[in-house]
């Protein structure tokens, strides 16, 4: 046998020894506490558990299927614009270790070679909250039927202002509440004046149902994460204000109930920079009936200097792909973020590696296709048009992100 053959067969050999080496204990289980036991564990979005070998090895060959697809873990940016620090997608080797896993048998291995089980407090991800606010009372929900936005006025009954670290939603029932929105409503705020704290409350048709109403503190929609903003960084909740729950709710034939609640942790110290979250969105807009590639382009300018942190586009089930472009004062365009298969069942945020410093003047540009064509399998109606509304039948087109600014130490609340 010649040389070239030798070194494929001694290749093959090592290549077999790999793979029938790979154990759940050893090499499986550190790449699913990384990289899917957040989702994968009970309460959470997945419909399964992977935090034992007893709970995972049921699913070896879908989990092989779907990391070799790359539809697992789900992560869309597009890698030739920007490095994001909360990637989600596999290394090639973490990937080639799930695949062999699965190809050899799915073996368990040796329980002393198992990394030490991640610690999970009470449900929530952020550890054990300074404060949590949860909803008075159960709200029920309809077996079938649309149900409106629901609200839910909770007053903090802080009498100083506080600053917000690190927040997060646990919704009470999941399969039933497809989003929740926890705005802060600062005292003195005329926003859904007429709603009586702890009882359910659907704004009139026309009434401001939240964007630019009240600011932004957390939320939760499918794929989302909670907030963990870093050192010296703050969400400004003022004395007197009140968490506003924004429900969306969706009937799934059987009527159940809900009572979700929203944890903080406060920042150990003043915060240097303010976080708040904004939006360049475009709620004027008409998708014709079977049109594939309908585009909508939206545009707001920033009126200070800020630093942008944070991405979450935002659409319903016709969404096909969204785009984010800095528009300089200099007149240099930059695309920030492309999402070319944007997937409405995961309602992901994106963080760059390194902040991206917005001057005052710049012009956040947006641009986003839909799929109303009887090709898009999600579709609900390819004869309907189509335009903005709150139900996942409907559409939107918001491109939200958060942006940090410097905190006066003399004034610190009059930077609104």
């Amino acid at each position: 046998m010649n040389r070239i053959g030798l070194f494929l067969l001694a290749a093959a050999a090592v290549h077999a020894a790999s793979v029938s080496n790979v154990t759940f204990n050893k090499q499986v289980l550190p790449v699913l506490q990384k990289n899917c036991q957040g989702c994968h564990r009970p309460g959470e979005a997945a419909p399964m558990s992977f935090l034992t070998y007893k709970e995972t090895r049921p699913y070896a060959k879908a989990i092989k299927a779907a990391v070799a697809a790359k539809k697992m873990p789900p992560w869309f940016a597009d890698s030739a614009h920007g490095k994001w620090a909360n990637d989600r997608s596999l290394t090639a080797a973490e990937i080639n270790t799930l695949v062999a896993w699965a190809d050899s048998g799915a073996a368990e291995g040796n329980p002393k070679d198992a990394p030490k089980p991640l610690a999970f407090v009470d449900g929530w991800n952020i550890g054990k909250p300074d404060a949590e606010f949860e909803m008075q009372s159960d709200f029920t929900v309809p077996a079938s039927g649309t149900i409106d936005y629901t609200y839910f006025v909770v007053p903090t009954n802080w009498n100083e202002d506080k600053w917000i670290q690190m927040a997060e939603v646990r919704p009470g029932n999941r399969s039933l509440v497809h989003h929740v929105i926890a705005y802060i409503r600062a005292p003195g705020s005329k926003w859904l004046a007429d709603a009586e704290p702890g009882k359910a409350f659907v704004p009139r048709k026309g009434e401001r149902r939240g964007e630019g109403s009240g600011e932004w503190l957390t939320a939760f929609a499918p794929g989302s994460m909670p907030e963990r903003l870093e050192a010296g960084q703050g969400r400004l909740v003022k004395a007197g204000s009140d968490i506003v729950f924004q429900m969306h709710y969706t009937a799934n034939g059987k009527e159940g109930k809900d009572r979700s609640k929203v944890g903080v942790v406060f920042a150990k110290q003043t915060p240097t920079m303010r976080v708040m979250t904004v939006a360049s969105q475009n709620g004027k807009f008409q998708i014709p009936a079977g049109d594939a590639n309908y585009q909508v382009d939206s545009t707001m300018t920033v009126t200070k200097d800020a630093t942008l942190i944070s991405f979450a586009p935002h659409m319903h089930l016709r969404g096909k792909d969204f785009e984010y472009r800095a528009v300089y004062p200099t007149g240099e365009t930059q695309i920030l973020l492309r999402v070319p298969a944007y997937s409405f069942s995961w309602q992901l945020t994106y963080l760059p590696e390194k902040p991206i410093v917005l001057p005052k003047g710049t012009k956040i540009e947006c641009t986003a296709h839909f799929d109303n064509s009887a090709n898009n399998k999600y579709n609900p109606d390819p004869a309907k048009v189509v335009r903005w509304g709150d139900q996942s039948w409907d559409e939107m087109m918001i491109g939200f992100f958060s942006v940090t600014v410097p905190v006066n130490p003399a004034q610190p609340r009059t930077d609104d």
